[in-house]
């Protein structure tokens, strides 16, 4: 099948966790994406009538969701098969096991865009060896992709603080949430829940759990807490939604307590969740991790305030003081506590239930959720087309970069070495630059400045830190060698509007930003004509000329004019200023 242009194929490990792209589907077939789905088909059936009623064609993949290298090695191979045949131009993996396999298998089936959905870490609660074979396969995961969407704002921080993916390449979509939660249609009335709740036996306050029964969910501080409710509200009585599951099983004494303890009243796997919130004083959720919890986002849709952890992606689900209770994670003190704070004051939980709804409505509507999600491939697959542009300059590029590399390697080192005993470590200076599209990059060149702080911990004006060897290695462009790297791996050209400041996007006016059309270069139009000793509006001009009119005789032409300039010295830094100053917005 040929590979067009407004194609997507999605995979999660489990079909269960189809849910999470209920709408978005649709939504992209309505707009013209052809769409394919695959999962192992947990439940029977599930996968093909989700594909039939979001427009999108179904693909069973069997995985499992632990470890299991054999099995995981026959995943791969079937997903690479069903890429190859579905042929998507942008592929959308989530959920660990399908990241991991979803993410390798587009790589080698040449997917020109991928992107992970990260719903959250579960190596934060392993430890010794798989925690980590999970921090590996999670950095394998997110660097197949070429965007890391984090399902809540702490999740992003949390990967950043790992070091698992560059900050840049991560991103959250509005206030978090994977797919947003729809309110409710109608709240039942008094008399259908005290109907609803005679017929569970549930007649005193009531404290509502609905998930998995395992270790992460903080099982075992819930039955600590609720005994300890149960001590100051005998009447109390705790509702689990869900049941026990293998994948990290709760220790013996808490399934038998989950079993025994009096008020404790479980349901086991149910169909339809919305049908128990309103049975709910208030939810209790003390997980020990998340992406983002939709149950609490589920709850607060019926009124139904949340106490919940400050663990990650759960801390992002829950307003403390606004919309519920947030308690240390592993204390089940704190969150007997707040669980005996919401049942006692019912005036407090309504109106945090109530404030919750509100922010429901404002924050999580699931089709503005799709919207962003819609806009994020498009956005992706327009830098995608971008990048396709101009295949001769960017194979010459290659061949080029690659050449300079290793004749220049024995020099550069030379060079390395010199900065190591002039300036000290590190000797590569590393920043993130805007590249094609304005998609970020990370830029490598030698270092030219020393690390020099004054009394405050701040460091010193660039004239102050550029020593008088920094001042030649910028004079003789020596500094832009290790560039070459950015060149081959296709983040530059050798020739284009030198990368700037990610700072200096939100400044730039629509014709400036048309410099982002091509790939940042070494060199570029406005270097050859003044560098910087000419003004940010001469050298903007210069860009966008250079933008509508490139073309390999011209490429050579910068080239070589490039060669004099260094031999020259000319254009190093502005009037008065020790390189360039910065860019504070255009004068037009």
């Amino acid at each position: 099948m040929p590979r067009t242009d407004r194609s997507i194929f999605f995979a999660v490990t489990a079909s269960i966790s189809l849910g999470f792209l209920r709408g978005q589907v649709r939504l992209l077939r309505d707009r013209g994406w052809r769409a394919g789905v695959g999962s192992a088909p947990t439940v029977p059936g599930q996968l093909e009538r989700f594909a039939r009623q979001e427009g999108a064609q179904a693909y069973a993949v069997p995985m499992q969701r632990e470890i299991s290298p054999l099995s995981d090695l026959r995943s791969l191979w079937q997903m690479y098969r069903t890429l190859r045949h579905f042929r998507p131009a942008v592929t959308n993996v989530g959920t660990p096991k399908a990241g991991l396999i979803g993410g390798m298998a587009a790589v080698a089936a040449r997917v020109p865009v991928r992107v992970y959905t990260l719903h959250g870490l579960r190596l934060e609660t392993a430890d010794g060896t798989k925690r980590r074979i999970l921090n590996l396969t999670e950095r394998v995961a997110m660097a197949c992709a070429h965007q890391v969407v984090c399902v809540s704002p702490s999740l992003q921080q949390r990967v950043q603080e790992l070091k698992l993916a560059p900050a840049y390449k991560t991103r959250v979509l509005g206030s978090g949430s994977p797919n947003g939660v729809r309110l409710p249609e109608a709240l039942p009335t008094v008399e259908e829940t005290e109907q609803r709740q005679n017929e569970l036996e549930l007649q005193g306050p009531v404290v509502g759990f609905v998930g998995r029964f395992v270790r992460d969910k903080g099982m075992a501080e819930l039955m600590e807490a609720f005994q300890l409710v149960r001590q100051q509200v005998p009447a109390a009585q705790l509702l689990l939604v869900g049941d026990f599951e293998e994948g990290d099983p709760v220790p013996a004494q808490v399934r038998e307590a989950i079993e025994s303890v009096p008020g404790v009243v479980k349901t086991g796997f149910v169909p339809d969740v919305g049908f128990y919130y309103p049975m709910m004083d208030v939810l209790a959720l003390p997980t020990y991790r998340e992406g983002f919890p939709t149950v609490a986002l589920e709850a607060l849709a019926w009124g139904v305030p949340v106490v919940t952890t400050n663990a990650t992606g759960a801390r992002d689900a829950v307003q403390d003081g606004v919309t519920g209770w947030q308690v240390p994670v592993g204390d089940a003190q704190a969150l007997a506590a707040a669980l005996l704070e919401a049942i006692t004051n019912p005036k407090e939980a309504h109106r945090r239930g109530a404030a919750g709804r509100r922010w429901v409505a404002a924050s999580f509507r699931p089709e503005d959720i799709q919207q962003r999600w819609a806009e994020l491939y498009e956005e992706l697959l327009y830098h995608r087309q971008l990048a396709a542009k101009d295949p001769a300059k960017r194979w010459l590029d290659a061949a080029l970069a690659a050449s300079g590399l290793l004749v220049l390697s024995g020099p550069m080192l030379l060079l390395a070495l010199a900065i190591r005993s002039k300036l000290g470590s590190p000797v590569i200076f590393r920043q993130v630059r805007p590249g094609l599209g304005g998609q970020p990059f990370t830029m490598y060149k030698f270092r030219t400045m020393t690390d020099e702080r004054g009394p405050d911990g701040e460091l010193l004006s660039d004239s102050v830190r550029l020593t008088p060897f920094g001042r030649f290695l910028r004079s003789t462009s020596l500094d832009e060698l290790p560039e070459l790297f950015n060149v081959f791996r296709g983040e530059m050209s050798l020739v284009g509007p030198r990368p700037l400041l990610m700072d200096y996007l939100p400044l730039y006016s629509s014709q400036q930003a048309r410099r982002h059309e091509v790939r940042p270069g070494v060199t570029g139009w406005a270097q050859v004509n003044g560098r910087n000793a000419i003004s940010w509006d001469q050298k903007f001009k210069y860009d966008v000329w250079y933008v509508d009119h490139h073309n390999l005789l011209l490429d050579l032409k910068i080239l070589l004019l490039t060669l004099k300039k260094v031999f020259v010295r000319e254009g190093i830094s502005a009037a008065g200023e020790a390189t360039m100053s910065r860019f504070t917005g255009s004068s037009a």
